[in-house]
Order: C-alpha cells, then structure tokens, then sequence
C-alpha cells in the first residue's frame, strides 16, 4: 500500500497516514484543523513486513483499510514520578 505522511504545525510528533490517491477525503474536519497546516513528511510504501519506528506496519496498513487514515500520536511522556504506586510489601 501506498500512502502519504503529513505532520502539522499544531502537534509535535503527530502524524497522519493517508493512502498515496486518496488524500484526505476520509479524514474528518476536526481531526484535519487540530494539525493546524500539513506538511508532506514523506511518501511509503507500507507491507505488513515493513518495520516502523513507534507503530506496526500491519496496524497502520488495516486502520487505513478500515477508516481511510491512521492517526499516529505521540508516545505517552514519562514525568519520572512513581509517587502513585502503591508499594509491596
């Protein structure tokens, strides 16, 4: 599968998968104006093989299938504190 990668201006390390013909017709406005302007990041080409850095491939390429985008969001920041841990004792 062919698709486009855009991020915007509005979301650090967000990411918008869209197949190569089909541009953005499957994506809704709200989640299309929270990136605020898209930027071309790269084109791919996606099989269930490929390796990708925060996401598996076969995932992204059934989300797609299934919605028509993906929506890749940034991974959860670690703050450092464990003070919500209940201790074992």
């Amino acid at each position: 599968m062919l698709c486009d990668i855009y991020k915007g201006t509005k979301k650090a390390e967000m990411y918008l998968y869209v197949p190569l013909n089909n541009g953005f017709k499957d994506v809704p406005n709200q989640l299309l104006e929270s990136f605020g302007e898209l930027e071309l990041v790269m084109k791919l080409e996606l099989t269930k093989a490929k390796k990708l850095a925060r996401v598996d491939a076969a995932t992204v390429i059934q989300e797609i299938l299934d919605k028509g985008f993906y929506l890749q969001v940034p991974p959860a920041s670690w703050n450092g504190s464990m003070s919500h841990v209940k201790e074992e004792s």
